[in-house]
């Protein structure tokens, strides 16, 4: 079930090109994202390095609780972001003699975030591999076409369970247990939870690159329709839910369907299971997300299929604003036994000891503390002085290399390498409203505050003269 529109059959399919709302901006008008060229002046003055922009503006030490909210809310966010978006990386080398994980220099497809706080850092810089692009340009035999570098969505742009199902009919097939009779999904083949429910298969490329509890058996990284689902435990947890419901779901219409075949049955459970998606996004998550007024203004109930609607994901969606989330991921992940206290056996973890660490699953109790601590606890609260968590800006695990990462660095970095106009640009040209001119007494104009601003640090006023130069991420918190 790969959905497109009928007449624009590319509309929304996968390893398409993210639409652009904007024109991308570009240092060179084509490819290269600003900075770049770190002598590049900009408004007259230079773009700060985004790990630099991250220390200064975006990082919080603690975070306060909004009991509005469940932290489930926030890790629903995460799981069907990846069921609508996933932007393919370039490799390490790209074809050409330079690894991304050993260089500083802004060589393609390497665009490292210069960090003058060593830290956890060595050479000095973070590697970041540039999106990979739609196939116009060419930097290997140096050709310039005249448009525009563009990125790729992998995935469907409709909320259509992909996440469980895959986007491609290769991965669907290896995710179904073939060939069974039951129309079902596969699963671990090795380990099962204390109550005898199924986990996600592993991965076939062994040994995954997962981390491991160095005292016991190895559990490889999880397989599912997205290739993220072990970033962390809740979203495994997820993902493992979503499994077991369509198993079951399946087993209960074979029961009632005994002449359906095994095609019929799959088929039609998957139905179910993206149904169910679009119902929990848009009447759970949604209002609560943009406010029930907003939700009721501009969605409002469902009047049909218009097939004159473009349903592929924005560039400026995927790279910037569905990245609001960021700022609420909660630093501690609790789990709690079956009377929703914290649980003796698998205690609370700083969440940089949760990510991609599904031993923690199999050999920690199952998805169920996982699940309990994510629905009896709430999500962390935002505000100018607490977006992100130093967990997320700090300590940031990733498997390709063995740094430690920086959420807030990377995501502005994404936004310059997706060429996303800045704040005060896009606002100019979507509200059409004048375009704010830059003075000796910006610092001071409140009708232009920004978290920099409100924070008041020696160093910002070297900073905040080039943030209209920051993308949406930055600003839209």
């Amino acid at each position: 079930m790969f959905l497109f529109v009928r007449q624009n059959p590319r509309w929304g399919a996968a390893n398409t090109a993210l639409v652009r709302w904007l024109p991308a901006e570009y240092e060179d008008g084509e490819s290269e994202p600003k900075g770049w060229n770190p002598e590049r002046l900009h408004n007259g003055f230079q773009l700060p390095p985004a790990r630099t922009v991250s220390r200064e503006i975006m990082t919080s030490a603690s975070k306060w609780k909004d009991d509005s909210y469940s932290q489930l809310l926030v890790d629903w966010g995460q799981y069907i972001s990846h069921d609508i978006t996933l932007t393919p990386q370039s490799t390490s080398t790209d074809g050409s003699d330079v690894d991304c994980l050993k260089t500083c220099e802004n060589v393609h497809p390497c665009f490292p975030i210069k960090s003058m706080v060593l830290m956890f850092l060595s050479p000095g810089c973070m590697p970041f591999f540039r999106s990979t692009s739609d196939c116009f340009v060419n930097f290997q035999s140096g050709i310039r076409q005249a448009l525009q570098r563009q990125q790729l969505n992998a995935m469907t742009s409709f909320i259509d369970a992909s996440a469980v199902y895959g986007h491609n009919q290769k991965l669907e097939s290896f995710l179904r247990d073939l060939p069974g009779r039951n129309g079902k999904l596969a699963v671990n083949a090795r380990f099962k939870d204390p109550k005898g429910r199924p986990y996600l298969p592993f991965v076939t490329k062994l040994p995954s690159a997962c981390h491991q509890d160095l005292q016991g058996e190895r559990v490889e990284c999880f397989s599912a329709g997205d290739n993220r689902v072990s970033e962390g435990l809740p979203l495994t947890s997820l993902h493992t839910l979503w499994l077991r419901e369509h198993n079951r779901i399946a087993e209960a219409l074979k029961h009632i369907n005994g002449h359906w075949s095994p095609e019929m049955i799959y088929q039609e459970t998957r139905k179910i299971i993206g149904a169910l998606h679009q119902i929990i996004t848009l009447r759970d998550y949604a209002p609560k997300i943009i406010g029930p007024e907003s939700f009721k203004h501009y969605i409002g109930p469902y009047r049909g299929y218009d097939p004159s609607v473009d349903p592929s994901i924005a560039n400026v969606f995927a790279a910037a604003a569905f990245r609001f989330g960021h700022a609420t991921i909660s630093p501690i992940l609790c789990r709690l036994n079956e009377s929703f206290q914290e649980d003796e056996r698998f205690p609370h973890l700083r969440l940089h000891n949760t990510l991609f660490s599904p031993w923690r699953i199999v050999k920690e109790g199952g998805i169920e503390p996982v699940l309990r601590g994510v629905i009896g606890s709430a999500a962390s609260a935002v505000s100018a002085d607490m977006l992100l968590a130093d967990e997320v800006t700090e300590r940031l695990v990733v498997l390709d290399t063995l740094k430690q990462m920086d959420l807030a660095a990377l995501n502005l970095q994404r936004g310059r390498d997706h060429g996303l106009p800045g704040k005060i640009l896009a606002e100019s040209q979507i509200c059409h409203s004048n375009a704010i001119r830059l003075s000796s007494s910006y610092q001071s104009d409140s009708n232009h505050s920004t978290p920099c601003l409100k924070k008041q640090t020696k160093k910002t006023h070297i900073i905040c003269p080039s943030l209209c130069q920051q993308t949406v991420f930055l600003s839209d918190h």
